[in-house]
């Protein structure tokens, strides 16, 4: 008999989303928020409120789990303050809770672990899995964090992971920068049955983007859990690619407007164009 999946986040966009495609292919779920769920519940899906940091309900919801994708959690850029339980102390609940059940995880990680990247001009500037995390925010930062706590829960107690550095996943593309970074979400549901079904992945990590031929992104391990993206937002060009902002900071990096907020930099753009250093 198949395992329970456990979703958390469920009340968000991506979390609806997914809990009725997943529904829809048969699976039985264990749906999580500290919102209500706003939707009727899907068949073989239950619905309890949780706050993350609530480290025994959390094991209790994923007793018998053989699969917890993890969407929940502070979203966007907050203060420190307002990330660091949700983003941090819950992760730590939910992998405790992986290790206990032996499930596997899928954490929702972001494109925000490295935005200060800069923009590629070509092929060869695109960033491979292995790149440096270079966070832009403290939300991003908790997800630079949470992909480290996968590789050492994987090193030390076999907990198997995938992170998904999702870039922008809405229904469509809104800017130009989204013509890189957009994940549709036919491909996401896709992803995440793959993730589901794949018979082993380790410590993985996949950029979250469609077959977007102005990507970022280059290697990874999607192999491992045998996905391919089939949407591409290239098909969004005419309508979106003339849409950029008038920040140059928002306009360089590969966050976008996350590496802006709150930027106070003077005299240039990162310490490369003042000193030639990284």
């Amino acid at each position: 008999m198949t395992k329970p999946i456990l979703l958390t986040g469920a009340s968000g966009n991506l979390g609806r989303m997914l809990a009725k495609e997943l529904s829809d292919a048969g699976h039985t779920l264990r749906l999580t928020d500290i919102a209500p769920f706003p939707d009727p519940l899907p068949a073989n899906c239950t619905f309890t409120r949780i706050d993350l940091n609530e480290g025994m309900r959390i094991l209790q919801v994923a007793e018998g789990c053989g699969t917890i994708l993890h969407y929940g959690g502070i979203a966007n850029e907050q203060p420190y303050e307002v990330v660091l339980g949700p983003n941090l102390r819950g992760l730590y609940h939910i992998y405790e809770a992986a290790r206990r059940e032996g499930a596997r995880v899928m954490f929702a990680s972001s494109n925000h672990s490295i935005g200060f990247h800069n923009r590629p001009s070509g092929n060869a500037e695109r960033l491979d899995l292995d790149c440096a995390f270079r966070p832009d925010g403290f939300y991003g930062l908790s997800k630079a964090y949470g992909e480290l706590m996968g590789r050492m829960y994987w090193d030390k107690h076999g907990v198997e992971n995938v992170n998904v550095r999702i870039g922008s996943c809405f229904p469509k593309p809104v800017n130009r920068r989204m013509l890189s970074t957009w994940l549709s979400y036919a491909d996401l549901a896709r992803m995440m049955k793959a993730i589901i079904a794949a018979e082993r992945v380790g410590h993985a990590v996949i950029w979250g983007a469609s077959r977007n031929p102005e990507t970022y992104w280059g290697k990874d391990h999607r192999d491992r859990i045998g996905w391919a993206p089939q949407d591409s937002a290239e098909d969004f060009r005419a309508e979106v690619g003339h849409i950029v902002s008038d920040d140059p900071v928002e306009e360089r990096y590969q966050g976008g407007s996350y590496t802006s907020d709150g930027y106070t930099r003077k005299g240039g753009f990162s310490p490369r164009d003042q000193f030639d250093l990284d």
